[in-house]
């Protein structure tokens, strides 16, 4: 089974001059995101194959990789192509186990499970576990709303410290951050706005996959195309006339 890394993208350069060889892991958006409440979005196939996007009911901020999904050929194929692993996992764990290891790159030092997507079922979140625990070499990190599968894990995570997971506020199981004291990170619309609430934000990834800070809170700025008109819209008009430009070239810029 062929399964699709990419490379480290603008966000996440920094991490390689800290931990060496960066890869990523993506499946499609909002399709395998099963506790997405304020942030589904997902790519929806039009007549004549084209996409649009389309956001939950609950939408408050837009998924900035459901909007790359919808923009690129590349990116939407290779992430649904990557979707076979869900399925395999669900037959065999150890197969599924077996095609991660088999196609992680080599002289790769970490791997950000899910620049788009989220464990969509136990026996998926079950081979990334086990994939982490063969691999003590290699640092795997995830943002994740899929907190049922996660809690019914925590023992056995306990054991695997290579594998640093990180709770997306915003979900229909928030209810379990607080109740097993899972490490999170919120959504923000400003950095004065993170600093009432008394989080550092991550611009890179650094702190997300530190295993050093695995109980640590931390805040993400809020980036990507929003849906017009919208309160996100213009809290990022707000932040772009500040300065900041997401994490691309012109983010990392930012003054």
């Amino acid at each position: 089974m062929k399964l699709v890394f990419g490379k480290a993208n603008a966000k996440l350069k920094g991490l390689e001059s800290q931990f060496g060889k960066v890869v990523t892991f993506s499946v499609l958006s909002g399709h395998t995101c099963p506790y997405a409440k304020e942030c589904l979005s997902k790519a929806v196939i039009q007549d004549q194959g084209k996409r649009r996007i389309e956001d939950g009911a609950d939408t408050k901020f837009r998924c900035f990789s459901a909007s790359q999904e919808v923009q690129y050929d590349g990116v939407y194929n290779s992430r649904h192509n990557n979707g076979v692993l869900i399925e395999l996992a669900a037959k065999s764990i150890n197969k599924a186990v077996a095609a991660i290891l088999d196609n992680i790159p080599k002289n790769t030092k970490v791997v950000r499970i899910h620049v788009g997507g989220d464990f969509k079922t136990q026996a998926y979140f079950d081979a990334w576990v086990e994939a982490a625990k063969s691999r003590r070499d290699v640092l795997f990190y995830a943002y994740t709303k899929s907190l049922p599968f996660w809690v019914k894990r925590l023992d056995r995570l306990r054991r695997i410290p290579n594998l640093v997971l990180t709770a997306s506020r915003g979900g229909h199981k928030d209810s379990l951050i607080d109740k097993h004291n899972l490490r999170e990170t919120v959504v923000v619309y400003s950095e004065a706005e993170a600093e009432y609430l008394g989080l550092e934000i991550d611009h890179d990834d650094s702190h997300a996959c530190d295993p050093t800070k695995r109980s640590e809170d931390f805040a993400l700025l809020i980036h990507g195309t929003q849906p017009k008109g919208s309160d996100s819209a213009k809290k990022l008009q707000t932040l772009k006339a500040e300065g900041w430009h997401g994490y691309g070239k012109k983010g990392r810029e930012k003054k």
